[in-house]
């Protein structure tokens, strides 16, 4: 019998070509869709899953909160390590990762720029079990001295990995270090990313408590409980912060490694984070749209009924019963279904390289592995011949014999059910539209918002050489012979890139100097740094390099600072922060203060800021240059010429600001391109379905179409009466959507500090673009219908 049916089946798939054709494409671009998706979110959940050990992993992470400031920061102080593995035994390894490395590298007559070179504790392999190609995981960071390489690093610089381990590496043309061990490259699904290590030299553990510069990895006992834990850790901050810190509400939380990538939010991320919510997202677009293709089959199978009405007849009356007829549509469901699988593989193959170039992925066919990819596809093709032909094969057992071996469908009571089916594709495919345009317009609003100062032309560069930092006068003076240089400055940390540090402050309040202390960004500039990005000064005076006056004893804050702590006449106002572990000060007067500018993305709220002139100008090591844009390549190629002339040996490497900022946003426009191109096939299936549907109202009217062309109905007439009801569906549609999809954009725009309200013209726009491509694709049965023979429609059955 199933032999049979199968025999049945193909033979109707060949019969009806063009219904097939539809079918297929529907089907498999749903799956293909589907897949793609499959892929994305797989990778995302993936990170830091490789580790030996990765569910004892956990990250030390802040959270405090005070009267007038908050911090949640994703770092810790340096000191913070050594504590907790001597308080708490539950810890069986613990290690800190600083990432802020870069140097130039050289072994014998090969040299090469590193910018991801991270310095770590001598226990990172106790923790982190990344595989080593050579050398020992116990020793390789033993010594003060010691070099890990990754796979492709020590093909670069030395050229065989089996020859790297003991070869001497001169860092920065100076420092010599040891290759001790040759690691494989860090995976792209790791919140780590980097091409060397290095021990942390000792002189970082002289940094005080409130400097949160490093990031505390640690792994727990097969026993330990990481609540238990985290319960016991009260007692770190009363012993150790508290004194410290005053009056603070301080939690320490122990965050899973494998959490970090899609659930942290926090301050001073090591690496641009992916997000849960969007996995969510991806998930329920890839469902939905495997559903709309699904329901597409469905209303092009009753279309079709009245095709094979009397085949369920015939069929009845030689003794099939329902179960029979049922089974029989379902096998040419899954045999449609399996066809529409095979074609959705070569469309994800198809489709792969367009795809990781959007996405900024890796991704294969096979990345779950041959066995369970091929286990996923036939369970995907199961599930969808199974949720396609559900409905078809119960509507079509169910027809009547006697109704049937006439020819009439007697179907009346389902119409509802169809448009039903019709108007939540057009419910998903109108949210996920909308949708798509709110997060452009909000994209493009973070992207070209004003910043408070002026990023445009303006570059930056690191100054790895430390002889070149304290010539920083000369260099700017260099730069500023060529008129196509505007102006230049110099400042510790380049703004955009989401990485500038906090320090704790004592802030003078009611004329004397709080003890309570106050987490503040922080960073050096020097006194054309100002002038250099158009930051406005609001009241008071820019820093002055005249002298050694503001360099030791000034600061500039901005207006969130002064709001925070209300100070009313902040010129003059006294701060004090420690400078080691002994709590020794230093104390600073406000001279300045800015108008509120942004160094981070639109991501984050303007925090309190106090700027400082470097007291070694070894600080600054940090270049920003205003250029002219009369001839960028020129200014360009300047720069570097004078770079070279000061530092011969480094490589001279720039980063515009407007693109710091620009780079903080790739992952959402990234995500956006993918929900834009998902939410288009979403559109396009539904119309397939919508096409189904005006087929068979077509078929159902055709002998009324007929009886109003006799009686002289135009084509026009005709066109608008079969229109309106699909009209009236996506009507309902519509107004089902705009609020859905109000609501849930509501909530993705609450993520971003600073934000678009949405805009009734999406909603505007949106509709009528779908009203128009859905009126279109009815417009083609429908013109087809008014124009047919009133002759043979009168004589249709």
């Amino acid at each position: 019998m199933f032999r049979n049916y199968l025999l049945i089946a193909w033979r109707n798939l060949v019969r009806y070509k063009y219904y097939t054709l539809i079918n297929i494409s529907g089907l498999a671009i749903g799956m293909a869709a589907c897949w793609l998706l499959l892929l994305y979110v797989q990778r995302e959940t993936s990170y830091d899953n490789f580790y030996n050990h990765s569910d004892r992993i956990y990250r030390a992470v802040n959270h405090a909160t005070w009267s007038g400031g908050n911090l949640k920061l994703a770092s810790t102080s340096s000191p913070f390590a050594a504590v907790l593995k001597q308080d708490y035994p539950e810890i069986a390894a613990i290690t800190r990762v600083d990432p802020e490395g870069g140097s130039a590298l050289k072994c014998g007559e090969k040299r090469l720029e590193v910018g991801d070179l991270f310095f770590v504790d001598s226990s990172f392999f106790s923790v982190f079990s990344f595989p080593l190609l050579a050398g020992d995981a116990a020793t390789a960071l033993s010594q003060p001295n010691a070099l890990v390489l990754t796979r492709t690093l020590a093909q670069k610089l030395i050229g065989n990995v089996d020859d790297a381990v003991g070869k001497t590496v001169l860092m920065d043309d100076s420092s010599s270090f040891t290759v001790t061990a040759v690691m494989e490259d860090v995976p792209s699904n790791s919140h780590f990313s980097f091409s060397a290590l290095r021990v942390l030299p000792p002189a970082h553990n002289a940094n005080g408590w409130q400097d949160f510069d490093v990031y505390t990895y640690l792994l727990l006992d097969k026993e330990a409980s990481a609540k238990e834990l985290e319960s016991k850790l009260p007692a770190f901050f009363e012993r150790y912060l508290k004194p410290r810190m005053g009056n603070v509400s301080y939690k320490m939380e122990l965050q899973p490694v494998h959490d970090i990538h899609l659930h942290s939010n926090l301050d001073y991320e090591i690496s641009s984070n992916g997000s849960i919510q969007y996995i969510y997202i991806f998930l329920c677009v890839g469902l939905l749209i495997l559903l709309i293709a699904c329901i597409n089959y469905m209303n092009l199978a009753t279309a079709r009924a009245a095709a094979r009405v009397k085949e369920v007849g015939v069929r009845k009356s030689l003794g099939s019963g329902r179960d029979d007829i049922a089974h029989m549509f379902l096998i040419e469901s899954m045999l449609l279904t399996g066809i529409s699988a095979v074609v959705a593989m070569g469309l994800v193959i198809l489709a792969l390289p367009f795809f990781n170039t959007f996405s900024g992925g890796h991704f294969i066919i096979w990345q779950f592995g041959i066995a369970r990819t091929l286990g996923t596809i036939v369970f995907l093709s199961l599930l969808t011949g199974l949720l396609a032909g559900i409905y078809p094969a119960i509507f079509m057992s169910g027809f009547r014999v006697i109704n049937s071996l006439k020819g009439k469908l007697g179907i009346g009571s389902h119409a509802g059910f169809r448009k039903g089916l019709v108007t939540f594709q057009f419910i998903i495919a109108i949210v996920l539209v909308a949708s798509t345009l709110v997060a452009y317009d909000q994209l493009q609003y973070v992207m070209q918002t004003n910043l408070g100062f002026n990023k445009d032309q303006v570059l930056s560069f690191h100054i790895p050489d430390n002889d070149m930092r304290y010539k920083l006068r000369a260099v700017k003076e260099q730069l500023l012979r060529n008129p196509l240089l505007l102006h230049a400055a110099a400042a510790s940390n380049p703004i955009g890139g989401n990485n500038i540090g906090g320090h704790g402050f004592f802030f003078e309040r009611n004329g004397s100097i709080s003890e309570e202390s106050y987490i503040a960004q922080n960073f050096f500039v020097d006194a054309d740094y100002l002038k250099t990005m158009g930051i406005t000064l609001q009241s008071g005076r820019n820093f002055s390099d005249t002298g050694e006056a503001d360099r030791r004893y000034a600061v500039l804050v901005n207006e969130t600072l002064v709001k925070e702590l209300r100070w009313e006449n902040p010129l003059g106002k006294r701060l004090q922060f420690k400078i080691d572990q002994q709590g020794t000060r230093v104390e600073r007067v406000v001279i300045g203060v800015m108008k509120d500018f942004h160094i981070y993305s639109l991501q984050h709220k303007i925090a309190p800021l106090v700027l400082e002139m470097s007291p070694f100008p070894s600080f600054e090591d940090n270049m920003c240059v205003k250029v002219s844009k009369t001839d960028v390549p020129a200014a360009l190629a300047y720069i570097e010429k004078t770079f070279h002339s000061f530092d011969p040996k480094h490589t001279f490497d720039y980063s515009f600001v407007d693109d710091n900022f620009s780079k903080q946003y790739a992952g959402e426009q990234k995500q956006e391109v993918i929900f834009m191109l998902f939410a288009m096939l979403a559109l396009f299936i539904a119309c397939l379905g919508l096409f189904g549907l005006a087929a068979f109202t077509a078929v159902q009217r055709t002998k009324e179409i007929g009886v109003r062309k006799t009686l002289g109905a135009s084509t026009g007439s005709i066109v608008r009466m079969l229109s309106k009801d699909f009209l009236q569906l996506l009507i309902i549609a519509a107004a089902l959507a705009f609020p859905l999809s109000w609501w849930v954009m509501d909530r993705w725009l609450s993520h971003f500090a600073y934000h678009i309200g949405i805009s009734i013209w999406v909603f505007v726009f949106t509709g009528g673009a779908v009203v128009i491509i859905a009126l279109a694709t009815v417009s083609f049965h429908a013109v087809k219908a008014a124009m047919a023979n009133p002759a043979k429609s009168l004589r249709a059955d």
